[in-house]
């Protein structure tokens, strides 16, 4: 069993090393969590550009040592030529996945980050911006080591990946991906992050790097616009909550599917499973999965749209007869259309005043729409690929609106005064693995190492996978496999004992007595845990 890396005063987690360096260092410079955590998302930005990028989204949850928790909404709604007309006059039944025409909706991260380093300052917070971008600067400039992460992962579409303006030049290595321990320098991004540590983050939107971005996609034919990106603010919002077994639960409101993570674990406490990594644990999993995954698609969309109030899903009454709707001994229907997977990245950090930080970022598909802008070196993502072309869907396509979102970040506070900062990965995946990951360590006594570590299951689609099989790794029982097959889960062995598919999750819990910290991330991620 893995041991779980124990600090005395702070730490931070990181599904790449370099991030979470960079993390350490805000810490011991006296920085506060929130500081390390835009340190580390500048730097993950560069050195995992499969995962995420400066072009992508971004949502926070950070609870203060108060214990208030505020939520920060960093993503960019559809750009003002973003039209289901236009997109069916080019041609399309569908929208594109890659190209400019991909490039659907603003990017809100850096956003996002001015935001949080508002709220780090009104908390004590000093940290200069040119020292929180100065790692990945670097990285940037003198070029940093392709991941085994980055390797690995063969993007969807590559021959088409190919023929999109500026992404071989990028990403690949003569026309193929890099190899594993390759330097790849990134100057013309290293250049735009000098430019963001010198003049300030809201040059992205509304200056010279704002400009820039504007007439690179002007001229990819891209529907955002300089208008679009000078109206872009991040918002503040108030967490979804869930009281359970003990502890409060926060997870982030639309148009994320934070709402089918409480759900998950509300109707999975309602089943009363005894023992974990059991035929009726994971039975009771899936069919959790089902019931919220019903509710998440026919309700979730924008914020400033939505019909009724999420928190009404989450009533002791609501939960109840999602529960009593199971059959505990046979596998339900999945009435529920497909939502989307996803490359993302989660991170956490938290301070030495206790101070905790649930953070998550993301270009949506690997490399999102796959367009590298030429003046800034910024990847754009293809988030904007959740809309649909029809007008009656849950979430049309429309300039102005956000778009449905996979990424959710996580906190818990429990009643004895741990706080945990948690979350993965994985698009459809992400609630699925929260709930995992959260159960076996709070409701089921595991390690944080070892509740992160054990094998997941995942329902649904994936990365790269289309099926709505039951997706395990091939560390489960396989009795278990079979008695689940029995009861009619259609179950697919994936062959593999750490399966990326299969979530980069992270978790850190602070212990109120002495103030340590338990953190660790993924083995099936290129990252860890660090501190101080």
């Amino acid at each position: 069993m893995p041991e779980t890396p124990v600090f005395s005063s702070a730490a931070v987690a990181a599904p790449h090393h370099l991030a979470a360096e960079a993390g350490q260092i805000v810490l011991a410079q006296g920085g506060n969590a929130i500081e390390a955590m835009v340190a580390m998302a500048a730097t993950i930005a560069v050195v995992y550009p499969h995962m995420n990028g400066i072009g992508g989204d971004g949502f926070w949850l950070v609870r203060e040592r108060s214990g208030r928790v505020r939520g920060i909404e960093a993503c960019g709604p559809a750009g003002k030529h973003a039209t289901i007309q236009r997109y069916r006059e080019k041609g399309y039944e569908v929208l594109p996945s890659r190209g400019p025409d991909a490039a659907i909706t603003v990017a809100g991260t850096i956003g996002g980050w001015q935001l949080a380093l508002d709220l780090a300052r009104a908390l004590g917070g000093r940290m200069p911006l040119d020292s929180l971008l100065a790692d990945a600067i670097r990285h940037a400039k003198q070029g940093c080591p392709v991941s085994p992460s980055e390797e690995r992962y063969v993007p969807k579409e590559l021959d088409t990946l190919r023929d999109v303006p500026n992404f071989s030049k990028t990403y690949l290595d003569d026309g193929k991906p890099f190899k594993a321990g390759s330097i790849r320098r990134q100057a013309k991004l290293a250049a735009t992050l000098e430019q963001l540590a010198h003049a300030g983050l809201d040059d992205f939107y509304r200056g010279d790097i704002g400009r820039e971005i504007a007439a690179d996609l002007e001229n990819l034919d891209a529907p955002v616009t300089r208008a679009d990106l000078k109206a872009y603010a991040a918002k503040e919002r108030q967490a979804l909550t869930l009281r359970r077994r003990g502890a409060t639960l926060y997870n982030f409101p639309p148009p994320t599917q934070g709402l089918a993570a409480l759900l998950i674990l509300g109707i999975l406490d309602r089943l009363e499973v005894k023992r974990p990594e059991t035929t009726a644990y994971y039975h009771a999993l899936i069919e959790a999965t089902k019931r919220a995954f019903t509710i998440r698609d026919g309700f979730v969309t924008d914020f400033d749209r939505l019909p009724a109030d999420p928190a009404s899903f989450l009533t002791p009454e609501r939960l109840g007869r999602e529960a009593a709707a199971i059959a505990l001994d046979r596998a339900g229907p999945f009435p529920s259309k497909k939502a989307g997977d996803g490359d993302t990245v989660w991170m956490g950090a938290i301070d030495r005043d206790g101070m905790a930080v649930s953070f998550i970022q993301s270009v949506y598909w690997e490399y999102g729409s796959g367009t590298v802008l030429p003046a800034t070196g910024i990847c754009w993502q293809n988030r904007g690929l959740s809309f649909s072309l029809d007008p009656k869907a849950t979430n049309p396509l429309e300039p102005g609106r956000r778009p449905f979102h996979t990424l959710i970040p996580a906190l818990a506070a429990f009643d004895d005064g741990r706080v945990m900062a948690y979350g993965s990965m994985g698009g459809d995946g992400q609630p699925q693995f929260q709930a995992q990951i959260f159960s076996r360590y709070a409701d089921y006594g595991m390690s944080v190492a070892d509740a992160v570590d054990a094998p997941r299951l995942l329902y649904g689609r994936t990365w790269g996978a289309e099926s709505l099989s039951v997706k395990v790794e091939d560390r489960f029982d396989p009795a278990c496999i079979a008695a689940l097959r029995s009861m009619g889960h259609d179950m697919e062995e994936l062959g593999g004992a750490y399966i990326d598919a299969l979530g980069h999750a992270g978790m850190l819990v602070r212990h109120p007595r002495n103030g340590r910290i338990e953190a660790t991330h993924d083995p099936r991620s290129d990252g860890g845990a660090a501190g101080l």
